[in-house]
């Protein structure tokens, strides 16, 4: 039978797995490119490149995802019933009490961020404080304590920096391919291909590691929040509110999407969509409130 144990001990594998594709792509963009300019030491680069990579997207993953989401520590002077609500679900949870931080942005949202529950950050923003009310916010931060409890943020958080690593080195392929070389024209037309065919790959790539995160995290970080505040109506009515908003935030990024609570680019999708859910990093509100309010039935 499936456990928390077993999810945990999955999204390690998977946080592994994701890795090791990183590796293969960057090495395999580095050997296309170190003969396609006649250069061995491209290839070395890219090994070292891929390897710091990685170890970085494991060690500062939750810093960068911080930083790009433009979040500033929150006071206990200034937020105190914000710590004082996340302090108690840790405790029930047997968590931690995770660092907190504010971004500021009138789209209601949240998110999670760290490699462990000991290093893990916990980031809303501001319009989510004016918009929900006590009930409504603890049900969103336990969905959050959730994603730390079932090591989710090990997985969502290495993709942040080797998602977007990748569709950088996508955009470098193709602007060496378009104006890089002196020795193009005597190329060999195989390596020519494969470089066109990694600069083309690559995004797709990128793309499939972010719903590597399965969509069925959301699911279960929802219900395993519902069952730590014992009241999945509270997230359930948050989830409304917030799936009524529809401006993007100010700092929405595809690398980062999949971290947050809701889709940050107002875009929460309809229930009978299926290629907006087949590509998205979130499930449909509708389907997640229908699920909590089934648990309560």
């Amino acid at each position: 039978m499936a456990s928390l144990y077993t999810h945990q001990s999955q999204n390690v594998r998977k946080t592994w797995f994701i890795m090791t594709i990183f590796l293969v792509v960057v090495i395999g963009a580095g050997w296309v490119a170190a003969q396609y300019f006649n250069d061995t030491f491209i290839l070395y680069m890219a090994v070292g490149l891929s390897l710091v990579m990685n170890g970085s997207s494991f060690w500062f993953s939750d810093k960068i995802a911080i930083a790009a989401a433009g979040a500033k520590e929150a006071s206990d002077s200034e937020f105190p019933d914000l710590h004082n609500t996340v302090e108690n679900l840790a405790i029930t949870a047997g968590l931690p009490k995770p660092k907190i931080y504010i971004i500021t942005d009138d789209a209601p949202n949240a998110f999670a961020t760290g490699r462990n529950p000991e290093h893990a950050s916990v980031a809303v923003t501001t319009g989510l404080l004016r918009m929900l009310n006590k009930t409504e916010l603890e049900g969103v931060l336990a969905h959050e304590l959730s994603h730390i409890g079932n090591r989710d943020i090990l997985v969502m958080s290495v993709v942040v920096v080797l998602v977007g690593f990748i569709a950088i080195l996508s955009d470098v392929l193709w602007r060496v391919s378009l104006f890089g070389g002196k020795d193009r024209e005597n190329s060999n037309p195989i390596l020519m291909i494969a470089g066109i065919a990694l600069i083309v790959v690559g995004p797709i790539v990128a793309q499939l590691m972010q719903l590597a995160v399965s969509r069925k995290r959301e699911f279960l970080a929802d219900a395993s929040g519902a069952l730590l505040t014992r009241y999945p109506e509270g997230l359930a009515l948050a989830l409304q509110k917030i799936g009524s908003y529809s401006q993007p935030m100010q700092r929405a990024s595809s690398a980062t999407a999949h971290l947050f609570i809701s889709n940050p680019f107002g875009q929460n999708g309809k229930a009978g969509n299926t290629m907006r859910k087949l590509f998205s990093t979130h499930p449909p509100i509708e389907e997640r409130i229908e699920a909590l309010v089934g648990t309560s039935r």
